[in-house]
């Protein structure tokens, strides 16, 4: 996967994990969108994310598949 999106996922995870609450696919979305990263290169990476299987959606949330680890690796 690209450093990129694993960086998304750093990003992403961090922010989730501080909470018991998942985070929105929109808040997540607008989380990453920046000068770099354009909407739907936002909603990509979220996507690459959830199919590879670093993150998980329930009902609109997302949620950090597995919370014990400290980096995302291929």
């Amino acid at each position: 996967m690209p450093d990129w999106i694993l960086e998304v996922y750093r990003q992403l995870k961090s922010r989730i994990c501080r909470g018991d609450n998942g985070l929105t696919k929109e808040k997540a979305t607008a989380l990453i969108v920046t000068e770099e990263i354009r909407e739907a290169d936002a909603e990509y990476a979220l996507q690459r994310l959830i199919d590879r299987g670093y993150l998980y959606l329930v009902d609109d949330e997302l949620y950090v598949t597995d919370s014990g680890s400290d980096d995302a690796e291929e």
